[in-house]
């Protein structure tokens, strides 16, 4: 627009009085701690790492304690009882009728197998076989015909019997819990002189007539025939009474002496297990190889995984934040000094130096503590080189030189006015290091370098080195801690990334 043509009134003549300045600013600031939310808010797969980190800390921290009453004495004693091995039992999808995750396994048994386990149904009323899906007939050697069954397995109930000596204060513990609930945990012993294979009166599951070879011999109704004790005979067995028992059989086999008898008993495994627990037997995540539950043993596993990352992630910071501190700020032969010191410790390759502190430390101070120095002896130096950078970065800044103009000392300059700078750098790496410890911990003891096992103590990677024996058989063992380290490691990295760049100033800005 031509000046000459710019109409009168838009014109003002100005006031030379009058007073010129900047607006005031109509946001309030931001502060850096509100700032670095902000952007961590941002990063949604950050933010959803961030939660599942979380919920994983939770899971480590509560359960033990919540499951304490009702599994940690059956973490050991389970074992005694046969329940090893045990499939994820979900009661929810049991009430409701869910073919999937309540104990059960889809099989094909033959005709011997499928009877053997319906003495079990037979004698105690609990289904070993939910579903029998249909028969399979199958030519044998181009004569005779085997019967198969497809059936869906109850693993809790098919254990069926076990012989139990117990003293006679159990004994008759047993016999007020059983009159007390109506429940049944001693069922009749059995007559097994009739028996002409030696080896089936061991079998507890055995209580009806047999062949040589153990199959039962039904009568014409297609019933099991007892060979229960019967009582009034005088051959070492004693009765027992039983809410709604008439008290015709012989439960116990009287032994020892006047003063201590002891009383050898047919009982089963399921209700003996509500007995002895005060719960009926239901695993969230099955049972391993000894018999532990895998729920309880993999949060206690992660507790003590986490804690040993934290705490050694928390000594590498001090020492190697010290360590880069001396070095990044006075440089020269000092540095040069301390360089070539991180650069030998380096050198030494890890799985060696663990394997030495393993079999010359453990013996002494432990096994833990001869990972957490093997891990502290070279893990602070990432830490080191990470603070060294950032005081080579910082310690020439003008804020630097003000404050030792102003006569500020070497250590004040050092932690009061560089270091703070680099705590968003720092803390990040502190961060990212914990997954990197706990992969290595998982590492040592799958491949059996560490071993952290025992009744009170285990950790991720043991339990990933228990179930690698079973992947093919029971895969759930070793599952469910792959799938805890798995989010673990990925969360926490994806953790880290957002941290990383929520603390990193020259971002600011970036993403708006």
């Amino acid at each position: 627009m031509d000046i000459k043509n710019i109409p009168v009134e838009k014109l003002r003549f100005v006031d030379r009085n009058e007073f010129i300045s900047d607006k005031k600013f109509e946001t309030k600031p931001v502060s850096y701690a509100k700032d670095v939310w902000r952007r961590f808010c941002k990063n949604k797969s950050s933010v959803v790492a961030a939660v599942i980190v979380l919920l994983l800390i939770l899971f480590a921290i509560f359960v033990p304690f919540l499951c304490a009453n009702k599994y940690t004495e059956s973490l050991t004693d389970t074992t005694y009882l046969q329940y090893t091995k045990l499939l994820p039992k979900n009661d929810l999808c049991v009430k409701l009728g869910i073919d999937f995750w309540n104990g059960t396994k889809k099989r094909t048994v033959n005709k011997n197998e499928f009877l053997y386990f319906g003495g079990i149904e037979a004698e105690t009323g609990y289904t070993v076989y939910t579903d029998i899906y249909k028969e399979n007939y199958a030519d044998n050697s181009g004569s005779t015909n085997t019967t198969y069954y497809d059936v869906r397995e109850d693993v809790y109930t098919k254990n069926g019997m076990i012989y139990l000596t117990l003293t006679e204060a159990e004994f008759k513990a047993i016999q007020e819990w059983q009159n007390e609930t109506g429940v049944q945990v001693i069922f009749p012993a059995v007559n097994t002189s009739s028996f002409k294979l030696k080896s089936l009166e061991s079998d507890a599951n055995i209580w009806y007539q047999c062949d040589q070879k153990g199959t039962p011999q039904l009568d014409k109704d297609g019933n099991y025939q007892a060979l229960y004790k019967k009582s009034g005979t005088d051959d070492g067995y004693n009765s027992l009474r039983i809410e709604g028992d008439d008290g015709s059989y012989r439960y116990a086999q009287v032994g020892g002496t006047s003063e201590a008898k002891s009383y050898k008993v047919r009982v089963f495994t399921y209700t003996y297990f509500q007995y002895r627990y005060g719960f009926e037997p239901s695993f969230l995540f099955g049972t391993n190889a000894k018999g532990q539950d895998i729920l309880t043993r993999l949060a206690s596993g992660a507790r003590f995984s986490l804690l040993l990352a934290i705490g050694i992630s928390v000594i590498n910071l001090f020492i190697g934040a010290i360590y880069g501190a001396i070095e990044g700020y006075y440089g020269g032969v000092i540095d040069l000094v301390l360089e070539r010191v991180s650069d030998v410790l380096s050198g030494v390759p890890s799985m060696v130096l663990h394997s030495l502190f393993q079999l010359h430390l453990a013996n002494k101070v432990g096994p833990v503590w001869s990972l957490l120095f093997a891990f502290v002896l070279t893990g602070w130096i990432g830490m080191a080189s990470r603070t060294r950078m950032q005081f080579y970065r910082f310690k020439h800044q003008e804020y630097v030189l003000s404050a030792r103009t102003l006569g500020a000392k070497d250590g004040r300059l050092m932690f009061k006015h560089i270091f703070p700078n680099a705590m968003g750098t720092i803390i990040t790496g502190s961060v990212l290091s914990i997954p990197g410890v706990i992969f290595g911990e998982t590492n040592l003891t799958y491949l059996g370098i560490v071993n952290l096992e025992s009744s009170t103590m285990t950790s991720v990677g043991t339990l990933l080195s228990g179930g690698n024996a079973f992947v093919s058989t029971y895969p759930h063992i070793i599952l469910f801690p792959a799938i805890f380290i798995s989010l673990l490691m990925i969360s926490f990295n994806l953790f880290g990334n957002g941290l990383r760049d929520a603390f990193n100033p020259s971002l600011k800005g970036v993403e708006d």
